[in-house]
């Protein structure tokens, strides 16, 4: 009897947890010249350049800039990071990134 009261609870809980990850669409920071991190939210309308990927020993900042160095000799105006996580290697991080270049 108690299972069928907490279960429309836990339903609904975890309903409205999958509607908080969805983020309003937002416009991509005007293009400089660099690319820009942008989140996933702000992709709307940019053109999808495909993917990239860093392995990089150090800190998790030296993979974000292996990302950024792709994204300028690939000439993308925006990057958005997927993935920076640490191998089973301490000190070796692995990146990936989506490119995105705004439509001219």
């Amino acid at each position: 009897m108690r299972m069928q009261r907490l279960l429309p609870v836990l339903l609904a809980m975890l309903l409205s947890a999958c509607g908080s990850l969805q983020g309003t669409p937002q416009p991509a920071p005007p293009v400089t010249d660099h690319p820009q991190e942008i989140q996933r939210s702000q992709t709307q309308g940019l053109i999808r350049m495909g993917t990239v990927s860093v392995m990089e020993r150090g800190a998790p900042s030296d993979s974000e800039a292996a990302i950024k160095a792709k994204a300028i000799a690939a000439g993308a105006d925006y990057y958005q990071i997927l993935l920076n996580d640490e191998t089973v290697v301490p000190g070796q991080w692995y990146s990936q990134a989506i490119l995105y270049k705004k439509p001219r």
